[in-house]
């Protein structure tokens, strides 16, 4: 793994930056694109922030998200790409790498533990509880600009990645981060709001229907529900309306993991979300049996269907690891 010095050094170098993140962005891939990116415009860089599916509604109001595009395709003449809180080359999505084609250098910043140091440069630090953690330490521990952009898009990319401070994985060094964000001017109030209190009517309409396919098993230790493509068109969806809902049933009483199966509209693939609590199995374990990962709370597959089958496989290999 290089240390974040030398990655400081190696972008002090070059002046054609892309930033790029994972396929259907949450909080941390949007934030810490923004976080990085207006980094190095504030160092005099040119760069292109670029998302495969683009800044999800739900994170529009993050100062900066509108320099995030939607991919295209078309080839750039950049010379660095970066990808920030992506497990693996292929989940940056083809639009995307292929705009980044010309890169002679890739950096690659992530926390995932499945994340096979893809980069001509990586850090990689599964201990991190979010990539926005790590450009926080990048920036300060470097002497490299700070930005308000950057201060606030690494506090909702934090913020979100730990259930608002709430999950194992935050340690004392998150704290002491979210502290200096405030000192820095963070309106902890404001975007607290923006980011957990404004959701479009139809994601509780979503639910309300996801509820109703919620099942127990092994003994209540394991809960799931499912989303057909049926439901996703009749209530018009977007793809982050779904975001964290898992949590719900994870918090269960006497629930150990929750496992979220969804039916792809662009394909017949089957997305697989699996959550678990502390001392329960390592999500990203069972993940990687089907090809998938991610951490070992938190962890993702994609999957041939039908929804039945991949249902009954990943919830037999999830009671084998119980």
């Amino acid at each position: 793994m290089n240390t974040l010095e030398e990655i400081a050094n190696t972008i002090k170098q070059y002046d054609r930056f892309i930033i790029l993140s994972h396929i259907r962005p949450d909080g941390d891939a949007i934030g810490s694109t923004i976080a990085i990116g207006s980094t190095l415009e504030a160092m005099g860089k040119t760069v292109t922030y670029v998302n495969e599916d683009g800044v999800p509604d739900n994170l529009a109001f993050l100062p900066g998200s509108d320099k995030v595009s939607q991919a295209t395709g078309e080839v750039l003449d950049i010379e660095v790409a970066i990808a920030v809180d992506c497990a693996n080359k292929p989940r940056l999505g083809d639009k995307s790498l292929a705009m980044a084609g010309k890169a002679s250098l890739w950096i690659n910043i992530d926390h995932h533990k499945s994340n096979p140091s893809y980069g001509d440069l990586n850090h990689v630090d599964s201990t991190s509880p979010a990539t926005g953690q790590i450009l926080y330490n990048l920036i300060t521990e470097n002497d490299l600009p700070f930005t308000d952009e950057a201060r606030d898009s690494i506090y909702v990319a934090v913020s979100t990645d730990t259930g608002s401070f709430q999950y194992s994985g935050t340690t004392a060094a998150t704290y002491e981060m979210a502290a200096d964000l405030v000192r820095r001017g963070v309106d902890t109030g404001k975007i607290n709001e923006l980011t957990y209190d404004s959701f479009p009517y139809r994601r509780i309409a979503l639910t309300r229907e996801l509820l109703n396919t919620l099942e127990l098993s092994a003994e209540g230790a394991v809960a799931d529900w499912q989303l057909l493509k049926s439901v996703k068109s009749e209530l018009n969806l977007k793809a982050e309306d779904s975001e964290d809902l898992i949590d719900m049933i994870r918090s269960i009483e006497g629930v150990c993991v929750a496992l979220f199966f969804e039916e792809l509209v662009e394909t017949d693939a089957i997305r697989v979300s699996i959550r678990s609590k502390v001392g329960s199995i390592d999500a990203c374990e069972v993940a990687q049996i089907f090809g998938g990962g991610g951490h070992a709370k938190a962890a993702g597959i994609r999957m041939d269907g039908p929804i039945e089958r991949a249902r009954e496989a990943v919830i037999a290999e999830v009671i084998k690891h119980l």
